[in-house]
């Protein structure tokens, strides 16, 4: 992945920096792949509880790089979506950290996201109609179910942008900064989380995401099964155990 997509570990958290600043993180093959890649290893190493994606540069993503795309690359993995994420998200807790724009693909990665940190002056748009395009990366299937329909309607057939503080007020935001805190705020959230059961998150944000497509009757079918294997787990042993012994759990994954 070259220097394309940045990987930092930080106790149990994993930052996965897009770092293509001169073309306003533009989204190429090579981001596409790492970021895939960083997403795999998020769900597969128990060291790793959460996610963090931020962009370089004051930025988090401009979309698709276009000029790549005419060179005939393409950010989708197949049978993953956008950057490997879209269709498919890491099972663990992931965050989205924004400066600037957040544009098209660039906003569409954030749908991926669990929770959305951004600073005050960040923007956020899916101008793909304005191009005769569709925002085929998640936007028009996804974005109706993290806002109101009627609003969510207006980003993708106007699609003129809004500003983090507006995204805010409709839901698309967990949490607004000063200029240039996304980050430092994300990492804040993500420390907090870490130290949750990492079993006990999953099975929630599994719940949590899947329920939207289940009918009333099968989404409690679907959460006995998803909550079996962590009630019998060691994890939750320990949750009980240090609970009553007043101390810090320490957790195992299993």
């Amino acid at each position: 992945m070259a220097d394309e997509l940045l990987i930092d570990r930080r106790d149990g958290v994993l930052v996965m920096t897009i770092n293509r600043p001169e073309a306003k993180n533009a989204l190429n093959r090579a981001v596409a792949e790492g970021l895939a890649a960083a997403a795999d290893e998020l769900d597969e190493l128990d060291d790793l509880r959460v996610g963090v994606l931020t962009g370089a540069g004051g930025v988090f993503s401009a979309g698709m790089d276009l000029k790549a795309y005419v060179r005939g690359e393409t950010p989708h993995i197949k049978g993953r979506g956008l950057c490997g994420i879209t269709e498919t998200p890491p099972r663990k807790p992931l965050i989205g950290a924004v400066e600037g724009w957040a544009l098209a693909g660039g906003f569409e990665l954030l749908l991926a996201c669990d929770l959305v940190v951004a600073a005050e002056t960040a923007r956020f748009g899916v101008p793909e109609v304005k191009r005769a395009l569709v925002a085929g990366g998640g936007a028009a299937l996804l974005l109706p179910g993290r806002m109101p329909r009627a609003l969510a309607l207006e980003m993708l057939l106007v699609g003129d942008p809004i500003s983090a503080p507006r995204a805010a007020e409709v839901g698309l935001v967990n949490r607004l900064t000063p200029e240039g805190g996304a980050l430092g705020v994300a990492l804040e959230l993500a420390a907090r989380m870490a130290e949750n059961g990492p079993l006990a998150m999953a099975a929630t944000k599994a719940i949590a995401r899947g329920s939207a497509d289940w009918t009333f009757d099968q989404g409690w079918r679907e959460q006995d099964d998803l909550i079996a294997p962590v009630l019998v787990s060691d994890d939750a042993r320990e949750g009980a155990t240090a609970f009553a012994e007043k101390r810090k759990p320490v957790w195992k994954g299993r």
